[in-house]
């Protein structure tokens, strides 16, 4: 093969990963049809799968640095569970339709999740307590949402739903993105702001508030950041699990040991993995719900993070 088809093949296999047609395709295409490609299909969902996949990374490395834990995932916490119950009692009991008021929901049942969590197994609590606490709150959300679908007004809202509670990217619109995405992004911007703190906070309490900040402070406004982060994805594209353990995982690595350093890593980290698991599950014969690929692949990886903290090991 010659070295200009070598870098061709490579060219195709990216724009695959984006999900775009192949140059030649595009050409062949109508230009209205090419309209409705690109702008009502490919475009919405590739924006959603790698902001999605980088809001993931970027709270679950600001959860991790505030519980100072490498379990205290998005889904973990149960943040993800309440987003979801958040976004259906708002959908199918108040009647919200518009994408935005459906993200304020989300970020309102994430909210109240994380703050039961502190409520429940406070910010340094130990593994066993931070798991516990965040299955027994994930539990109880999940049950809640059950229960929502199943007395909700429509008597098809139950299966309606179940494709976007496992996470979902079809047919959602640039509006539905941009209501996603624009409050996650700037939750995340903030709480990248507060990397320096959180690299302060790893060193104790005393020593980030001789420097000026607020430990408690600072720990309400990640939560809240992370809830507003979460939730409005949560709300449009339903829970996607594993991705925010596993992109701050990666993203260590390349931080130093700085908790804080490490979100800028874990969302590219979570970008890249969403992606990978998007188009894992559009190559299949069947539709598969995404979040059934990202939990497949991070449940080993949240096992074995599990042993070594038993073992007081450091993943």
């Amino acid at each position: 093969m010659r070295r200009g088809s070598i870098w061709l093949a490579v060219a195709v296999i990216a724009l695959s990963a984006l999900h775009l047609a192949t140059p030649w395709s595009i050409m062949a295409l109508d230009p209205e049809v090419r309209q409705l490609l690109f702008v009502e299909l490919r475009l919405p969902r590739t924006v959603l799968v790698a902001g999605y996949g980088a809001t993931l990374g970027v709270t679950g490395a600001a959860l991790q640095a505030l519980f100072a834990n490498p379990l205290a995932s998005p889904d973990v916490t149960g943040s993800s569970s309440g987003a979801a119950l958040g976004a259906v009692l708002g959908g199918y009991w108040l009647g919200l339709t518009e994408p935005l008021a459906l993200a304020a929901c989300g970020a309102a049942g994430a909210l109240l999740a994380l703050g039961a969590l502190l409520a429940f197994a406070g910010r340094r609590a130990d593994t066993a307590t931070l798991l516990l606490a965040g299955i027994g709150i994930s539990l109880a959300c999940g049950a809640a949402t059950s229960l929502a679908l199943a007395l909700a007004p429509s008597p098809f809202a139950f299966y309606d739903a179940f494709d976007w509670l496992m996470g979902s990217f079809v047919d959602r619109s640039l509006g539905q993105a941009a209501a996603a995405l624009i409050p996650a992004t700037l939750a995340a911007a903030l709480l990248l702001r507060r990397g320096r703190a959180l690299d302060l906070l790893a060193l104790g309490e005393d020593v980030a508030a001789s420097l000026g900040h607020r430990p408690r402070r600072l720990g309400i406004e990640v939560v809240a950041l992370s809830a507003i982060a979460i939730g409005a994805c949560v709300a449009v594209c339903g829970a996607i699990g594993f991705v925010g353990l596993i992109a701050p995982f990666l993203g260590r690595r390349l931080s130093a040991g700085h908790p804080g350093r490490a979100m800028v890593p874990s969302g590219l980290a979570g970008s890249v993995l969403l992606l990978i698991a998007d188009l894992a599950t559009r190559s299949l014969d069947r539709p598969v719900p995404i979040g059934v690929v990202t939990a497949l692949a991070g449940t080993p990886l949240f096992l074995w993070l599990v042993i070594h903290q038993r073992r007081g090991l450091t993943p």
